[in-house]
């Protein structure tokens, strides 16, 4: 089931598979932000990242004493949520409620929520995770939205530049099976201390900024104009593009990251776990400010 939010300026459109952004559109140039998951580059557009967020070693997890299989960045974004009814006007929620499939691969009872608000030129993303399990519930959670670069040509030498509220960056690095290692490399930031989008630029697969309280990206044009941010308070952020032909880029807020090489405790150790015990709730968002309007 798709729903939508629309104001004076943007349109906003959500499936309930998933609860995935399908469109955000310009009312007034018809332009469209997000990536339409052409499957030549990426067939998604902007996936719900639980109970994973990235990789675990070997695809395999360990909780309870028990070993289960999951695959990158888990099941919520196959799933089909149901819609919340009786909302306010300018927000949509989606619920999805665990069920036999889901206990089998994640043994705990859990309510995720996940909630849309349109302000103005502002998109807010909440999430709400419930656990109505008798025990600690240890879980990830975390944003994959892909934005159209604007203007995009693929023969460009630069597609825009990225700007952070920081300036001494270092980003983690993706190897084996999808995990991190050790080793951290220097974010090289220009002259006006921007990091210009090239064709080199994700080499090295995914940039993860960890533990450097980045709390706001900015996508900027080729010009180096402004054409959106996003904030957040997520502990991590990445960064990544399949290829320098593809016409979009994600910037990623992660309550969560991929495992490192080798790792093999329970799944409380996980490095940026959120844990909640019985009853309680976790709640985080991020927010979108589309500035090229």
């Amino acid at each position: 089931m798709v729903q939508e939010l629309k104001n004076h300026l943007l349109k906003v459109v959500i499936d309930s598979h998933g609860a995935e952004l399908q469109s955000i559109v310009d009312l007034r140039t018809n332009h469209e932000f997000l990536y339409q998951g052409n499957t030549q580059y990426w067939a998604r557009r902007s996936p719900v990242l639980f109970p994973l967020v990235g990789s675990v070693w070997n695809g395999k997890f360990r909780m309870d004493g028990k070993e289960f299989a999951m695959g990158q960045h888990g099941f919520a974004r196959d799933s089909e949520f149901t819609v919340i009814p009786d909302t306010p006007d300018d927000e949509a929620w989606f619920a999805l409620d665990w069920n036999e499939h889901t206990y089998a691969i994640y043994p705990r009872k859990f309510r995720l929520e996940i909630g849309y608000k349109l302000y103005e030129t502002r998109l807010t993303v909440m999430w709400r995770v419930k656990n109505v399990d008798d025990k600690d519930m240890n879980f990830h959670i975390g944003a994959h939205p892909a934005f159209n670069y604007p203007d995009f040509s693929p023969t460009d030498a630069v597609h825009g530049y990225f700007l952070f509220d920081k300036v001494d960056l270092h980003t983690q690095l993706l190897k084996e099976k999808g995990c991190i290692t050790e080793e951290e490399q220097k974010v090289e930031l220009d002259s006006e201390e921007m990091l210009p989008i090239t064709a080199t630029t994700f080499d090295i697969n995914t940039i993860i900024l960890a533990n450097q309280d980045v709390r706001r990206v900015s996508l900027l044009d080729k010009q180096r104009r402004p054409y959106l941010s996003v904030l957040f308070n997520a502990p991590v952020v990445g960064m990544w593009s399949p290829s320098p032909e593809a016409p979009f880029v994600c910037i990623e807020p992660w309550w969560g990251r991929t495992d490192r090489i080798g790792f093999n405790g329970d799944f409380s150790e996980r490095e940026y776990v959120n844990t909640i015990g019985a009853g309680h709730t976790f709640s985080a968002s991020y927010m979108v400010i589309f500035e090229r309007l």
